[in-house]
Parts: structure tokens; C-alpha cells; sequence
């Protein structure tokens, strides 16, 4: 039996998850389950001083149970030095507050082990790292240049705009042939933000399901599909997306084969990869979901793996 670990758990507030769907949960209960000792911080709660990295927090135990999932110790000041590991779980955006989070836990991994390795993290946001797999991907834009975008649309005609660092979903806009809002969608962008913006040529086997794919250390171990809602371009689960049991393709087996050793390279210990019909979309690394609807529809645990891989490596 693996050495009881003491786990210190950066997430959003604890108290507003969906006990039924967070995957940080899921991890906490299996972790818990095994003897490890959990503490909870916010991401806001991080302070380095005198070549520490402290954050203020509560040691935490978790039960599935509705209205109590959660039980708090006195708060403290942790040093995050003194952990074995720690979860890196708070959702995006991928802003600079996200980035100064990786910068300060890298001077505590891999003493302490941060999954996931947090300088990969900061170098692999989920519409990028995926760039580095062009063979698997749907043609694809990257680009602030509106002539750009609109010779891309005049090419595919069908294309999917959004936003580089987002997630769940948010500004993603499905630009159909004959329609007359691309000029004012990228204004909006344009005035919001600085960030290029990814121009993908649609995919119509969305409509039949967007999979996400669960890889532990770089081997794939269980899948998820997810399909939109009528009328609605997005499959994710936070906009209206419908989970069913779902196997792996020869053509998924191969995306994993191919991206398996890139993450295990990088210390990308739980990832989540998107694809729809034969194309690799996404690479989520920061954050990924998905453990619970998979235990619901294979009764495969996959957090157990999580935790196996982790043990491993302390």
C-alpha cells in the first residue's frame, strides 16, 4: 500500500461544485479513500515570501452527500513545500492570473509534485498545444487578421470561430455559409481583446457527438461522447450537451498513440483530448473533466488511475 500522501488541492470554491459532476471531487474522494491527507486553497490565496510559497487554507475531508460534501479544518497557512502533492485544479480562463498561478508553483515541483507539471501547463493552452498536431487536426486558423479570417471563410464557407483561451464552451460561434454576422463577430472580439482568434473548418460529425477521451500519463483510458443539444453547435456538458457511453475508434486510438508520448514528456499526468469524427480539436490539460459521467456509464473509476500514476511517482 502506497505511503499516506498530504494533497493540497487548488480549486474553485469547493462549496458551489456540482458533487455529481466535478471531477476535482472525484479525485478528492478517491484521494481520501487512500489515506491521503487533503487541504483546499484558492488560487487568490497564494503568496510567496522570504522564498516560500505559502497560501492560506483549510484542511478539508469530502463526502458524497448533498448539502454536506464538504468539512473544513481551522484555517491555516500552508507551505506548500511541506506537501507531496498538489492539484492544480481551478477551471480557466487562461488569463495572466492562471500564468503567474504556473510561474509560482513551479518553485515547488517536482520536490513537491504539481499535476499538472505547471510549467507545461503555462506552455500548452488547449488551443495551442494542439497546433503541434496539424496531421490531426481540422484545417485550421490562428490569426488577428480579419482578411485573413474572412479568405478562410470564403474557403470552408462552414467554419467555427473561438476564442483561443476560454472554455466550457464560452464564444464559440458556429459561422454557417450565407451568414451575415462574421464581420460584426470579429469587431467584438477585436474590441474585447488582443488575443488572435482560431478559425476551424466545420465539422458536421458534431452532430453526432464531440468525444472527449481521458489520457493518464499518455495512455488512453476511457471515453465520453457528447452531443449538442438541437440547435445548438456546442457539445460541452456546461451549454446543454448530452453524455452517452461511447468506445474508441481505430482513428482515436491512433490520435492517442500519437499525442501519448508528447504528454507523458511533459508531466501532463490527467488530460483530456476533444475529438470529432476523425480530427483532434482540443488538448485540455488545465483543468479536464469528464471522470464522473465516465464512471457512470462504463463503472470505469478512472480517478483511481489518476492516483495510481501519482503514487508512482512519489
Amino acid at each position: 500500500m502506497a505511503r499516506a500522501l498530504r494533497v493540497a488541492v487548488q480549486m474553485d470554491p469547493i462549496a458551489g461544485i456540482n458533487i455529481d459532476a466535478d471531477s476535482t471531487f472525484a479525485l478528492m474522494l478517491e484521494a481520501q479513500a487512500r489515506g491521503h491527507q487533503l487541504w483546499h486553497y484558492h488560487v487568490r490565496d497564494l503568496a510567496f515570501i522570504g522564498g516560500r510559497l505559502l497560501a492560506q487554507g483549510e484542511p478539508v475531508t469530502v463526502e458524497r452527500k448533498h448539502g454536506a460534501h464538504y468539512a473544513f479544518g481551522p484555517r491555516e497557512e500552508i507551505d506548500l513545500a511541506t506537501m507531496d502533492v498538489v492539484l492544480m485544479r481551478q477551471d480557466p480562463p487562461f488569463d495572466m492570473a492562471y500564468i503567474t498561478a504556473t510561474h509560482l508553483l513551479e518553485h515547488i515541483h517536482p520536490k513537491t509534485l504539481v499535476v499538472n507539471d505547471p510549467a507545461s501547463v503555462r506552455n500548452a493552452p488547449e488551443k495551442l498545444f494542439v497546433l503541434q498536431f496539424p496531421e490531426l487536426m481540422p484545417e485550421t486558423l490562428v490569426t488577428s487578421s480579419r482578411a485573413q479570417i474572412l479568405a478562410f471563410r470564403e474557403k470552408h464557407q462552414d467554419i467555427i470561430v473561438k476564442p483561443l483561451f476560454g472554455n466550457g464552451g464560452a464564444g464559440v460561434f458556429h459561422i454557417k455559409p450565407g451568414d451575415s454576422n462574421l464581420n460584426s463577430l470579429i469587431e467584438m472580439f477585436t474590441e474585447r481583446s488582443r488575443e488572435p482568434l482560431m478559425v476551424q473548418r466545420y465539422v458536421p460529425e458534431v452532430r453526432l457527438g464531440d468525444k472527449r477521451i481521458i489520457l493518464v500519463d499518455g495512455v488512453p483510458m476511457g471515453a465520453i461522447n457528447r452531443v449538442p443539444a438541437a440547435g445548438e453547435a456546442r457539445s460541452n456538458m456546461h451549454v446543454g450537451g448530452r453524455p452517452e457511453k461511447t468506445t474508441l475508434t481505430a482513428r482515436e486510438q491512433e490520435i492517442c498513440a500519437r499525442i501519448g508520448p508528447a504528454l507523458r514528456e511533459r508531466g501532463m499526468i490527467f488530460v483530456g483530448i476533444d475529438v470529432i469524427g476523425d480530427y483532434l480539436t482540443e488538448i485540455n490539460v488545465t483543468s479536464p473533466t469528464g471522470l464522473q459521467e465516465i464512471a457512470r456509464f462504463d463503472g470505469v473509476h478512472l480517478e483511481r488511475a489518476i492516483w495510481d500514476a501519482i503514487e508512482a511517482k512519489r
